[in-house]
């Protein structure tokens, strides 16, 4: 095991540790919070389950808000995203997430301090915390984590992905599964949990286009291009969350050139981030994630009766 594998759990546990026993600070907002989280670093699919989350929300008509990070941002404090920003006022992610539902996204450092502000100015009944589940410091009433199915057999950062073991499942109200995955661990054994099934709508996209994208897991991109039936001549990857500059867009143009491409394909987080550079790539597929939920009432059923529950 790589030493610092286990300076990394051995950290991570104590820190649970002591907000367990309330010896570090819980911050609660008026309304409640749905967490939306995962064990692993990236590629997990949450940005697409908060936004499936929040369609289902609407068709109830729950007036909720969505409470993030803003990772990648240039900004600081807590800022209320505007739709027709950019990725580097807000993060991709929450203006991604702001334009696809358009409810008020909120980001901040402090989550808690998001909320403040989102209770404030928008007359909401709910709030959605996205990537929280390792956001302690703020108060959830349900806790939502997807797994994907490396999390079972992947290790603790920096040897792996893993930011907690999956014994922290122990604090999730409902774990996403990847749809007809077997398993075989207790410590979900017998968690509530639901299947997701993940898929590419790629509409008009050139033949043989030019791949790329800057996210965390692109061989999964790549393998969901051509599970929709579309064969890349070339693939580029970029790091996640990366923004796109002049030099990015003429090594695709070169790509394209050497491969015989015409066109290119990204990921909806990549078209965000490229921001008027997008032009300069057309004809341009933007491939949207699809998320089918098998039995998707049950999630909100799940997050009411505890609510109801808790008062």
């Amino acid at each position: 095991m790589n030493p610092l594998t286990g300076i990394y759990g051995a950290v991570s546990s104590l820190r649970n540790r002591l907000f367990d026993r309330g010896t570090l600070t819980v911050h609660r907002l008026q309304k409640p919070v749905v967490s939306v989280g995962n064990l692993s670093v990236g590629g997990a699919g949450k940005t697409p389950f908060v936004i499936m989350l929040g369609e289902l929300l609407k068709a109830r008509g729950i007036r909720f808000d969505v409470l993030s990070r803003g990772y990648g941002r240039k900004t600081r404090g807590v800022l209320v995203v505007d739709p027709n920003g950019s990725a580097s006022d807000f993060g991709d992610e929450p203006l991604l997430i702001a334009r696809k539902l358009g409810v008020p996204v909120v980001v901040g450092e402090s989550r808690y301090q998001a909320g403040r502000l989102a209770e404030q100015k928008f007359d909401v009944q709910l709030h959605i915390l996205d990537d929280g589940f390792q956001h302690r410091s703020l108060a959830r009433d349900f806790d939502i984590v997807l797994l994907t199915e490396r999390d079972f057999k992947d290790q603790l950062l920096p040897a792996g992905r893993l930011r907690e073991p999956l014994s922290a499942l122990t604090r999730a109200d409902l774990v996403i599964m990847p749809a007809g995955f077997a398993f075989d661990n207790s410590d979900i054994q017998y968690k509530p949990r639901c299947e997701v099934k993940r898929s590419l709508a790629v509409h008009d996209s050139p033949d043989r286009p030019v791949a790329f994208c800057g996210i965390a897991r692109p061989e999964q991109f790549f393998a969901q291009v051509r599970a929709a039936g579309i064969q890349p001549a070339a693939q580029v990857v970029f790091r996640d969350h990366h923004s796109y500059r002049a030099a990015d867009i003429e090594r695709l143009k070169v790509v394209r050139e050497k491969s015989g491409a015409s066109g290119f394909v990204t990921t909806e987080k990549d078209a965000i981030n490229l921001g008027p550079l997008r032009s300069e790539l057309a004809p341009l597929a933007i491939a949207g994630v699809v998320l089918a939920i098998f039995s998707p009432a049950k999630i909100l059923d799940a997050i009411f009766q505890k609510l109801a529950a808790n008062g």
